[in-house]
C-alpha cells in the first residue's frame, strides 16, 4: 500500500495575543483546530480559505517551521517534529512572502540555494536555467539584480529556488497571489508540466478558484481553523448545489474569498506560541 505524501490528523495549533502592551495579558487565538486530511503521493491538492482560516499556519507546520499544540502529521513518511532535519531536505516552499537576496541576480540566487543543499556548482547551473526558461523567464533576465525585477519575475525565482533539488513534494502558499495574468498562466502550466513529468506532490492555497479547479485532483475548504468540507471540484459543487467553486465555497463555509482582502485576523498584535 502506497504510503500518502501528507498524513495530517487532528491537528491544532494555538498562539497567545496580547492585549495592549502589558506582557501579562493575552488571550488564546486557536489557527488551527482539529483538522485531518490526507495528500497522495503524486496528487496536487487544494486548500482554500479566507484570511485567518489557518492555511499559512498550516504550510508552516508542514514545512516545519512551526510545531503543533496537538496532533499528528507526517510528510513524506516521516513524523514531524521528530524527524523535521529529513524532512526540510526533501521538500520545496513557496511563499508569498518569500524572502530573497535582492542585490543578487537570478543566476546567484539560485546557486547559492543549490550549494546550501549540497549540489555542486556543474550540477546547479543547467538547472537553475532549465527550471527559469520553463516559467517563462527571458534569458537576458539571469543576470538581472532581483530588486530590478517585477513582482511576477521575482515570484518565478521563488519557485525556482524551491525546484532546484527536484523535490518529490511542494508546499505551495498563494504562490500566483499578485502576479499578472501571464506570469499567473505561466505558473500553473509549469506545475501542470511539472507534476505530470516528475510525479511531484504539491500542496496549494490559493484565494483563486479558478486556480483551484484547474491544477487540482481535490480541494479542502478551510474556515475558523477547521476543514469544513473536502471533494473534487463537481463534488464540492453537488453537495452545495451550486454551478460554481465561489459559490461551494460561500455555501459551504458561510464565508467568502477575497484575493485583496484585509489583514489576518490575528491583526498586527503580537502573536506567540504557546
Amino acid at each position: 500500500m502506497n504510503i500518502p505524501a501528507i498524513e495530517v490528523k487532528d491537528l491544532r495549533k494555538v498562539f497567545r495575543k496580547r492585549r495592549g502592551w502589558l506582557k501579562s495579558k493575552y488571550r488564546e487565538e486557536w489557527a488551527l483546530k482539529g483538522v485531518s486530511f490526507e495528500v497522495a503521493d503524486g496528487e496536487t491538492y487544494g486548500l482554500l480559505g479566507p484570511n485567518g482560516s489557518g492555511k499559512s499556519t498550516l504550510i508552516r507546520i508542514l514545512s516545519t517551521l512551526l510545531i503543533p499544540d496537538g496532533g499528528c502529521v507526517r510528510v513524506l513518511g516521516h513524523p514531524l517534529p521528530e524527524e523535521h532535519e529529513i524532512v526540510r531536505r526533501k521538500i520545496g516552499r513557496v511563499s508569498v512572502d518569500a524572502a530573497y537576496y535582492k542585490k543578487l541576480s537570478a543566476r546567484e540566487n539560485l546557486l547559492y540555494t543549490a550549494l546550501l543543499y549540497g549540489l555542486s556548482p556543474s550540477e546547479a547551473e543547467p538547472r537553475a536555467m532549465q527550471v527559469l526558461e520553463e516559467l517563462g523567464m527571458e534569458s537576458r533576465k539571469f543576470s538581472t539584480p532581483l530588486e530590478e525585477m517585477s513582482r511576477g519575475m521575482q515570484q518565478k525565482i521563488t519557485i525556482a529556488r524551491a525546484l532546484m533539488i527536484n523535490p518529490p513534494l511542494l508546499l505551495l502558499d498563494e504562490p500566483t497571489t499578485g502576479l499578472d495574468p501571464k506570469s499567473r498562466r505561466d505558473v500553473q502550466k509549469f506545475l501542470e508540466n511539472l507534476r505530470a513529468r516528475e510525479g511531484t506532490t504539491i500542496l496549494l492555497t490559493t484565494h483563486d478558484m479558478a486556480e483551484a479547479e484547474r491544477l487540482c485532483a481535490r480541494i479542502g475548504f478551510l474556515a475558523h481553523g477547521r476543514l469544513v468540507a473536502e471533494g473534487t471540484a463537481a463534488e464540492l459543487k453537488r453537495q452545495s448545489r451550486t454551478e460554481n467553486l465561489d459559490d461551494a465555497f460561500i455555501r459551504l463555509t458561510g464565508e467568502e474569498l477575497d484575493e485583496e482582502a484585509a489583514a489576518d485576523v490575528f491583526g498586527e498584535e503580537v502573536l506567540e506560541e504557546v
